[in-house]
């Protein structure tokens, strides 16, 4: 009989948001946190590009079952803008491969910005990390293949101009899961007729979470040096909190044993459709998970958690 392999680490449970330094990847800072967590289990949703910085969650234990919803959750980014100059990578790092004149107004800019607001639909670059058979796009692109891609839909919810030189702005955006801003910055630099690059990419919401609830990884080394992992663990969000655009069902104890057991339960005044967050009553809400409405309106059990929130 195979033993059980034991498992590294002690058990942590909930949601950490790093603000994520630049030139590093989000695999690498992932790696990094689970270690000064000491963490059994975690993992982050959804990777920031080296370049970028900011909200990038990341999941200790049983939060990582929900991980797939900040993962489609919208995001927000601050994004620095060069005019008149291509690059291969459509941010910073690249190499110019084409400069243009830049000749176009702040009025004009702004009214090109508009014509990107709403849903777009987008060409991934060769330097995402969508996969092709296996392989990252841009691990192809560095070995100079370049594969066909399909275009996609996004929402851009917001576009708005925070700042503007002449050859230099800075963008706000709000957008839907899957965009890209060197993409979107690259598509508007074509609209005006210069190109353009990413010079800077910050990260400034993931679902619920924004830049006010982020830590640094030198923020988080000094709370360990002074209170240990006790202290880090204070700083983690609740692990329902990805899930807070869910309708909210409370159970009787009695109704929660048996949804516990995997068995659909009649909740009164429940939604009548869709997903939910599962609460079981008492002194203080505990949460035990993710249910979905069945047609014939019982809560049936979809992700449920080990442990009570």
């Amino acid at each position: 009989m195979a033993r059980r392999r034991r498992q590294r680490g002690r058990p942590v449970h909930g949601i950490l948001v790093l603000d994520k330094r630049q030139g590093v990847t989000s695999n690498k800072v992932l790696q990094e946190i689970k270690s000064l967590f000491g963490a059994a289990k975690a993992g982050h949703t959804g990777s920031l590009d080296p370049l970028a910085t900011g909200v990038l969650p990341i999941c200790f234990g049983e939060a990582t079952k929900f991980s797939q919803y900040l993962l489609d959750a919208d995001k927000g980014y601050l994004a620095g803008i060069r005019f008149g100059v291509r690059t291969a990578t459509g941010d910073a790092e690249g190499e110019p491969i084409e400069q243009r004149p830049v000749n176009f107004s702040e009025q004009e800019l702004l009214t090109t910005l508009e014509q990107f607001t709403g849903e777009i639909s987008q060409v991934p670059s060769m330097y995402s990390a969508i996969k092709v058979d296996g392989q990252p796009l841009y691990k192809l692109a560095r070995e100079g293949i370049e594969v066909e891609r399909k275009a996609r839909n996004v929402v851009i919810r917001e576009l708005s101009l925070t700042s503007f030189n002449q050859d230099t702005a800075e963008i706000q955006v709000a957008c839907s899961k899957g965009t890209y801003i060197r993409t979107l910055v690259e598509d508007i630099g074509e609209a005006l007729g210069c190109g353009a690059y990413v010079t800077s990419l910050r990260r400034t919401s993931a679902g619920p979470f924004t830049l006010d609830n982020a830590y640094t990884i030198e923020q988080l080394d000094e709370v360990c040096q002074n209170g240990g992992h006790e202290a880090l663990d204070e700083l983690l969000q609740p692990i329902d909190m990805a899930l807070k655009l869910l309708p909210q069902v409370i159970l009787g104890e009695t109704t929660a044993y048996y949804l516990s057991q995997g068995q659909p339960v009649l909740v009164p005044r429940a939604p009548t459709t869709g997903f939910v967050r599962l609460y079981q009553e008492g002194s203080q809400l505990a949460f035990l998970g993710i249910g979905e409405i069945l047609d014939d309106g019982r809560v049936a059990p979809r992700r449920l958690v080990r442990i009570y929130s």
